[in-house]
């Protein structure tokens, strides 16, 4: 599949990469984020960014922008896994953006994920004025903690004993961990060989790694590493721990690997960026401002690529049926009118309450936001506001959404 697009300045054709040209499009990516891509960091890299799934602009016979995907499966609402696309490494070359590039790719990759079967498509963006208009919405967002002379409630979960491992044992345990305890809330997906072949090294090589173990065994592992803060003027500030990656199989796994944590010696203070919204420490302290929330920002951007799968496969809350239609210029099979019902989801002839473009839709679908507050910033038109309230339980979950996996 070739598409050319019209420049102003030439053509540009985009087309699946070829076996042989992943580094040439790799630097593409890396001049975009102004990293030199030498033969060691390629080295590193080469596992994670294969050819398959992957689209490249070329100009003259040369790369100028790409973007990929790799295969795995994310937790809707109700506990399903569907299929669905992790899209990473979307760039386009300074000389070549602002010429439709990027729209071209994106389209050609959705085009892909829709024959592939992918139900869902899901990205981390780098700038959030980018993929609204091509169906991505917020789907999950992240709080950023800092957490300073904490200690715990008495009637907090004590939780179990907790270890250090060395690189090789964390690089073992924690990919079968994550694996074992499995995607316990909406958004979170499969970490797939693909991702592990890069962040056994970037994650696990680079911070040190504890694991937790309850009654039933090991429940939950956090990665952290830390930052020494002493200065001249103040010698004995101690370090900042940064929290890379934390996973646990329930509260009191959390419990008892924050207990550790703060418990580290000569540390200040202990930073856990993206954290999900509902992460129960501060409530768990017996001063809950010393657990500080820092930062709040998007975390996960999904698209659903096959609507009427995706709504088929959700659980919905108690409520009155509500038609939501769907109007998606760039999947028209997505377009059409939807009865929501707390048994499920189904095309309709009937008529609409709400009205919506992909985007918003997927800003609703893991529950991150109710429909009522999307449709008093205009961003959901309602025809019928009888509605409204019954959407709102429909679309709410028990458990805020929440991805947890950097890619």
């Amino acid at each position: 599949m070739t598409i050319t697009v019209r420049g102003s300045s030439g053509d540009y054709r985009i087309r699946p990469l070829e076996p042989g040209e992943e580094r040439a499009a790799f630097e593409v990516l890396g001049r975009a984020l102004h990293r030199t891509v030498t033969d060691e960091y390629w080295a590193r890299r080469e596992g994670s960014f294969p050819a398959e799934r992957r689209f490249g602009a070329f100009a003259s016979g040369e790369p100028v922008g790409v973007t990929g995907s790799f295969a795995t499966r994310l937790a809707v609402p109700g506990g399903k896994a569907l299929p669905a696309a992790a899209v990473d490494g979307v760039a386009v070359r300074a000389d070549h953006t602002r010429r439709g590039v990027l729209t071209a790719l994106m389209a050609a990759q959705l085009a892909d994920c829709a024959r592939r079967g992918d139900v869902l498509a899901v990205l981390h963006a780098s700038e959030a004025t980018i993929y609204g208009r091509f169906g991505y919405g917020i789907a999950s967002r992240g709080q950023s903690l800092r957490v300073a002379g904490a200690s715990f409630r008495a009637d907090a979960p004590s939780g179990g004993e907790v270890r250090l491992l060395g690189t090789a044992e964390a690089q073992e345990l924690v990919p079968r961990l994550y694996a074992e305890m499995g995607l316990s809330r909406a958004g979170m997906i499969e970490r797939r060989e693909v991702w592990w072949s890069y962040a056994r090294e970037r994650l696990i090589g680079e911070h040190q790694v504890a694991v937790h173990s309850g009654p039933r065994g090991d429940d939950g592992f956090v990665l952290y590493r830390t930052e020494d803060l002493r200065t001249f003027d103040q010698p004995n500030l101690g370090a900042a721990l940064t929290v890379g990656d934390l996973h646990a199989a329930d509260t009191a796994a959390v419990a008892g690997l924050w207990r550790f944590l703060l418990r580290v010696d000569l540390v200040s203070e202990v930073r856990a960026p993206g954290r999900p919204l509902d992460d129960p420490l501060a409530a768990m302290l017996t001063d809950p401002r010393a657990c500080a929330v820092t930062g709040l920002d998007d975390e996960s951007w999904l698209r659903l690529v096959d609507v009427p799968a995706a709504l088929a496969a959700r659980e919905w809350g108690p409520g009155e049926p509500v038609v939501v239609e769907v109007a998606d210029p760039q999947l028209p099979a997505n377009s059409g009118r939807y009865r929501i019902t707390p048994g499920g989801a189904e095309a309709t002839t009937g008529a609409a309450d709400l009205r919506t473009g992909p985007e918003t839709l997927a800003m609703l679908y893991l529950g991150d936001r109710p429909p009522s507050a999307l449709a008093a910033a205009g961003r959901l038109e309602v025809l019928n506001p009888a509605a409204l309230p019954h959407a709102d339980t429909l679309f709410a979950t028990r458990v805020t959404p929440w991805c947890g996996t950097p890619f």
